[in-house]
C-alpha cells in the first residue's frame, strides 16, 4: 500500500508536467531551465540538508560500516554497468546513458520513503548514507560519462571534479561528522530548497513524455529488457552477494530497496543539462518507474526481506 501511494504521488507530478507540456505551459527551453535549477540548486540543497540531520544516531563504527557497504553497492553497480552493455548490444552512442541508468536509481524520492514505511526510522538513517556516494558519483562519474569525458584526464582534474554537487557533498559530510550545529535559518533554507527537487524533476520527465507514445515506450525492446534486468536481476544478485558477508538483516533490507528502485530522475536532468540522450533517459525513468510498482514488492517477497 505504501509503495502504491508513493507511486501515485510520483505519477501525479509526472502527470502535471505532461499536462503543462501538452498545453505548452512548459516548453523544452523551460524544462532545460528547470533541469538547471534541479541540478545546481535543489539537489545540492538536498545534500546539505542530509548532513544537517542532528537526529541521526548512526555514529562511529556503525556509520563507517554502513558507508563502506554503500561504497560496495556502487562498486557492484559500476561493474554491472559494463557487463550489461555487451549482453544488450547497446550502440556506442547510447552506452553512456545505459551505464548511468544502471548505476543511479531513485534512492531519494522513492527509496527513503519506502524504507521509512517498511522498516522504520533506523532504516532511513542507513538509507541516507547512500545519498553521499550517489551524489558524488553523479556529479563526477555520471556527468563525465554523459559528456563522454574522463574527469581525470585532460586539463585540470581538480577543476573538473570540483563542481557544485561534489562541493555540497564535502561540506555536508564535514557538517555531519563534526556535529557542527548550523543556524536554523540555514537548515530551514536548505530543507525548503531541497523539497522542490522531486516535483520539478518529475514535472520535467512528464513534459518529455508528451513526445513519446505508450506504444513507443513499451515497444523499445532493448530498454524494456534492460529495465527488467535492473529491477529484478540486479537487486537479487546484489542482495545474495551482500548476504555472503553481512548478517544484519536491516542493512540487507536497506540495500535491497536502494538496488530495486527505478532509474533516478537525476539521470534525465543531467542528460539534458550536459547534452546526453535526454529522450532515452526520460523513457528509461518512466518505464522503470511503472514496472517497479510490481517488481519491488514481488522481489522482496521472493528474497523474504
Amino acid at each position: 500500500m505504501v509503495l502504491v501511494q508513493q507511486m501515485i504521488v510520483l505519477f501525479i507530478m509526472m502527470g502535471i508536467g505532461f499536462f503543462c507540456g501538452k498545453k505548452s505551459f512548459l516548453t523544452d527551453s523551460g524544462c532545460k531551465t528547470l533541469s538547471w535549477i534541479v541540478v545546481n540548486i535543489a539537489t545540492p540543497a538536498l545534500i546539505l540538508s542530509a548532513g544537517m540531520n542532528e537526529e541521526s544516531t548512526i555514529r562511529g563504527s556503525s556509520l563507517l560500516f554502513g558507508f563502506l557497504v554503500t561504497l560496495a553497492v556502487y562498486a557492484f553497480l559500476i561493474v554491472i554497468s559494463f557487463v550489461i552493455l555487451p549482453i544488450l548490444r547497446v550502440q556506442n552512442d547510447d552506452k553512456s546513458i545505459y551505464r548511468v541508468m544502471t548505476i543511479f536509481s531513485n534512492v531519494g524520492f522513492m527509496g527513503l520513503p519506502i524504507l521509512q514505511a517498511a522498516y522504520g526510522p533506523e532504516a532511513v538513517l542507513y538509507g541516507a548514507l547512500f545519498q553521499f556516494p550517489y551524489n558524488f558519483l553523479m556529479y563526477t562519474y555520471g556527468i563525465a560519462a554523459i559528456k563522454g569525458d574522463n574527469p581525470l584526464k585532460g586539463g585540470n582534474p581538480l577543476k573538473k571534479i570540483l563542481n557544485i554537487g561534489v562541493i555540497s557533498c564535502i561540506i555536508s559530510i564535514t557538517i555531519y561528522v563534526s556535529g557542527i550545529h548550523m543556524p536554523s535559518f540555514i537548515a530551514s533554507s536548505a530543507k525548503h530548497l531541497s523539497s522542490i527537487a522531486a516535483p520539478l524533476s518529475m514535472m520535467v520527465i512528464g513534459q518529455s513524455m508528451t513526445s513519446i507514445k505508450v506504444r513507443e515506450l513499451f515497444g523499445d525492446v532493448k530498454l524494456l529488457v534492460f529495465s527488467l534486468i535492473k529491477l529484478i536481476a540486479v537487486p537479487i544478485l546484489g542482495v545474495l552477494l551482500l548476504g555472503l558477508f553481512i548478517d544484519d538483516k536491516l542493512i540487507l533490507q536497506v540495500c535491497y530497496v536502494m538496488l530495486a528502485t527505478p532509474i533516478g530522475s537525476m539521470t534525465a536532468m543531467v542528460a539534458q543539462q550536459y547534452g546526453g540522450n535526454y529522450a532515452l533517459a526520460s523513457k528509461g525513468v518512466a518505464l522503470s518507474t511503472l514496472l517497479s510498482v510490481a517488481t519491488i514488492p514481488l522481489i522482496s517477497l521472493l528474497l523474504q526481506l
